[in-house]
């Protein structure tokens, strides 16, 4: 199968994997055009870690098999670094693989899996790793299953929450001094002073 693999920030790990699967994979992390998608011609896509929005006649190039790996209990957190955003709402901590459709992180949920974290031991930096790790296994776990399109998706629960780049500057003044080594209990309490 022909994988066209949008990536970046640790996603060449999992493409570099499924390459190991036998599969060809020709992975990207810059801006792609629909031209150069129909070039390609791939069977499937997926976007993970990618930071631009896959449009709906890409998606229509593969008949909708465009999936993406996200680290967020959907629907909760959707949208920019959803790991911050559970912490700071008070949401389910987790990890969802759903497809692509037209909407930010809005399709049917193949798989999920919510993921315990210690939010008075954890930092923004492990707590990530964590779910990073999290979410490149349940993809191993299921990939054979997804590939040939045999996990029943489910639409969304309604509800949830979405978050923009433009939101960082609700948070960012209180990791200036650690940067992503911030503890999330600290991160939290700091917060939750100044919302108060």
């Amino acid at each position: 199968m022909k994988i066209l693999f949008l990536g970046g920030n640790l996603a060449s790990d999992l493409a570099e994997w499924l390459g190991s699967q036998g599969e060809e994979v020709v992975y990207r992390e810059d801006k792609i055009s629909i031209e150069e998608t129909k070039e390609i011609n791939p069977d499937f896509i997926i976007s993970y870690n990618y930071r631009y929005i896959i449009p709906k006649e890409m998606i229509s190039l593969v008949s909708g098999k465009a999936i993406n790996p996200h680290i967020s209990y959907l629907p909760f957190n959707k949208g920019y670094h959803p790991n911050i955003w559970s912490f700071l709402d008070n949401t389910p901590k987790g990890v969802t693989i759903h497809y692509i459709d037209e909407g930010i992180d809005t399709g049917d949920i193949i798989v999920q899996k919510e993921i315990p974290i210690d939010e008075s031991r954890e930092t923004l930096k492990s707590s990530y790793e964590i779910l990073q790790r999290e979410i490149q296994k349940l993809f191993k776990e299921n990939w054979s299953k997804m590939r040939k399109q045999e996990i029943t998706p489910r639409p969304q629960p309604e509800g949830g929450s979405i978050h923009y780049r433009k939101e960082m500057v609700k948070f960012e003044r209180f990791i200036v001094e650690n940067g992503w080594d911030t503890p999330i209990a600290d991160l939290k309490k700091r917060y939750n002073a100044c919302s108060e």
